[in-house]
């Protein structure tokens, strides 16, 4: 046998190596882990590294049911945590919830049959899983999926639930339960009760979700042999004041989203659990009108580890206006106590706290509670309990057991958790209501995200957003309804450009941040990778329609193309149909749209709609009709046709025009055209960045 050179012994190996460390990935290496884990255990005195085995996990806990959540801002995370305490308190179950990503599913076939696992999903974008539901996704669709066990049927075994978050106004309505059903039937296992569907497009997804419960419950019970309980309130976390720490004491978090940014070490990788404090390069006002504003922001991410490609979205952390977090300190009698140090525990080993402690009242609910969205009709009746006189306690019960009378109440008029109390209440303070309950009920406060208006190619460590600021009147109410963030971010630019104390439509922010570590006009940020993308070959016409700010990223379309010119390159022709109100109001980049049909000549054209310039009111879809023969010649060029807006009216109508000129410009039937269009929509010739 021929002696082995040194050579030969190093490919060995590294052969070896290699081969361990694929078989090891996932499990020694390479799991997927939240960057601000260990803050929460450390704080929590819970015990770091946790199995990725399901079966392991609910033997170990003592659990028979398994709220599984597939969530991207926090609904489904929310309704899978109220599944989980009302299967607890109604029925005795030992319920657990927990997120996709946190687990393998190899051996969802060795569950055993007198347990129960629930599916809440909500469907992103066109049709894809949440961010955090990918993997588990592919893993449950694939062909030829194998399990554990190798039983036959792979998951006879397995009782499962299933609810469905999705939205009507997209083609592919809550596809992720639908195919997750779908598969998990083909696999052989046993759903109790209906898969539920939310539709957040029609405005139904609390009633959906409050609907399909109820008889999925009694399904439940009769499958399982499960008895109804009075349902007594049973807190998660338990709150301890901290007798010895202020909120100066430097282990007290007072806004920060973890320890690195506590103890001021804050490094990448910035993601969803780990923001990056960006400094806000400039920012400028786009609409020439009094009452409406829309911001044009450029966020420098030249110091971060972040990247983006053109078409992806910013997501901004948002902090919640001073006012309404002092209306909800006042009505739950907060206030005196509002700098006070708390721990905040979980009780349930299995719970986890939505945010760092040791840290104070004020900090959790300027920083990390959703105080501004719609109320639940579920939480009201439970807050019921804790009303501070009987008349509010019957109120309270009515609003949540009626539906109609809550609507009509609470909904219409956009009310959140403190102004339904005060108008409740009558002005009497909640004093009884259990700190506790309110952070079980109130869901944690979400980054917004906004289509990227800049192009990677062109300004690959600045991010662009364009953004319109929320602020509505509603039949109602005394002042007007707005938006978190962008009112948040109009305070940022109206400090920047020269404003000393801004004060947005009347609401005030924290904007210097926790320990004033956004001194210098910062906001934390992270990057969502998406979907909607130029063709890979520039050389291929493109065709977008982006009215108002769903121009956004049809702007970095744009500005790449216009780069890849400017650098010699040969690009297909861009046309861009925008729409707004007025031409001298709100005309978003009208100057930079000259200078790119300058530079790019022929390969760019703008086609304007002025909805109400004229008589008659002309919007983008009109003039894309007007377009019908030149648009059906660049589609048969292969033209990418991007849409970017609301989803509801533009979109929707975008997308039958298109069916409409297909139709008439090929002399084919409007059902053949709506397949073409179908197609173009599947091998993503066809694409959305839309929103209700």
């Amino acid at each position: 046998m021929a002696e082995l050179d040194t050579l030969d012994i190093i490919v060995l190996a590294a052969i070896l190596l290699g081969t361990v460390a694929y078989f090891t990935k996932g499990k020694l290496w390479g799991v997927t882990k939240d960057p601000y884990a260990n803050s929460f255990a450390n704080a929590n005195g819970v015990k770091a590294g946790k199995t990725r085995n399901i079966v392991e996990k609910l033997e170990e806990s003592g659990k028979n049911c398994i709220i599984l959540y597939g969530s991207q801002t926090g609904t489904a995370e929310d309704y899978a945590s109220r599944l989980a305490k009302e299967g607890k308190s109604r029925f005795g179950l030992e319920t657990m919830v927990a997120d996709l990503e946190d687990y393998d599913y190899e051996n969802l076939d060795a569950i055993p049959s007198d347990k129960v696992v629930m599916f809440v999903l909500a469907t992103y974008g066109e049709g894809e899983p949440t961010d955090n539901a990918v993997d588990f996704y592919e893993f449950i669709t694939a062909e030829g999926v194998s399990f554990s066990e190798g039983n036959d049927p792979a998951l006879g075994n397995l009782n499962y639930v299933a609810f469905g978050l999705g939205n009507n106004t997209y083609e592919h309505y809550n596809s992720m339960v639908r195919n997750v059903n779908k598969a998990l039937e083909k696999l052989g296992a046993h759903r109790i009760g209906d898969a539920g569907e939310g539709d957040d497009g029609a405005g139904t997804m609390e009633e959906d979700f409050l609907a399909w419960k109820d008889p999925m419950w009694k399904a439940l019970q009769e499958k399982m042999g499960l008895e109804e309980r009075e349902a007594v309130y049973e807190p998660i976390f338990g709150i301890t004041e901290r007798e010895g720490l202020t909120k100066d004491s430097p282990e007290v978090y007072v806004g920060e989203p973890n320890k690195m940014h506590l103890d001021g070490t804050a490094k990448g990788p910035f993601n969803a659990h780990n923001p990056y404090i960006a400094p806000i390069h400039k920012s400028y006002e786009l609409f020439s009108v009094k009452d409406r504003n829309c911001l044009h922001m450029d966020i420098d991410i030249s110091a971060s580890n972040l990247t983006y490609q053109t078409g992806d979205h910013i997501a901004v952390w948002p902090t919640n206006a001073g006012e309404e977090v002092d209306r909800f300190m006042d009505v739950l009698d907060l206030t005196d106590k509002r700098h006070n140090v708390i721990s905040v525990k979980a009780l349930e080993p299995t719970a986890k706290v939505p945010f760092p402690t040791p840290t104070t009242f004020d900090a959790i609910v300027r920083y990390h509670m959703e105080i501004c969205a719609p109320v639940s009709r579920q939480f009201l009746a439970t807050l019921a309990a804790f009303a501070p006189d009987e008349e509010s306690k019957a109120e309270m019960t009515k609003l949540g057991g009626d539906k109609d009378y809550f609507h009509h109440k609470v909904n219409v008029h956009h009310l959140n958790i403190a102004r339904v109390l005060q108008a409740v209440g009558k002005g009497k303070k909640w004093s009884n209501v259990p700190f506790s309950a309110l952070i079980e009920g109130i869901n944690k406060l979400q980054p917004r995200y906004y289509s990227i208006s800049s192009s990677s190619l062109e300004q690959p460590k600045m991010i662009s957003i364009t953004a319109v600021v929320e602020s509505q009147m509603l039949p109602g109410r005394d002042d007007p309804f707005q938006g978190v963030a962008t009112n948040y971010l109009l305070a940022l630019k109206q400090k920047q450009n020269g404003d000393p104390d801004p004060t947005p439509f009347g609401l005030s922010y924290e904007l210097m941040g926790p320990r004033n570590k956004y001194t210098g006009i910062h906001v934390p940020v992270h990057v969502r990778h998406s979907n909607f993308k130029l063709p890979s070959d520039p050389t291929k016409p493109i065709i977008c329609v982006g009215p108002g700010t769903g121009v956004a990223p049809m702007r970095g379309f744009v500005r790449e193309r216009r780069k890849m010119i400017e650098n010699g390159q040969n690009v297909g022709k861009a046309i861009l149909f925008f729409g707004c109100r007025k031409r001298a109001e709100d005309f978003l980049y009208e100057k930079e749209w000259e200078e790119a049909k300058a530079v790019m000549g022929d390969k760019f054209e703008l086609v304007t709609a002025f909805s109400r310039e004229g008589n008659k009111k002309v919007y983008v879809q009109h003039r894309l009709k007007e377009r019908a023969k030149e648009i059906n010649e660049l589609i048969e060029k292969k033209a990418y046709f991007y849409v970017c807006g609301d989803a509801a009216n533009m979109a929707r109508e975008v997308n039958t025009v298109l069916g409409q000129i297909l139709a008439e410009q090929r002399g084919i039937p409007e059902a053949k055209a709506e397949e073409i269009v179908k197609n173009m929509r599947a091998a993503n010739q066809y694409q959305e960045d839309v929103w209700s």
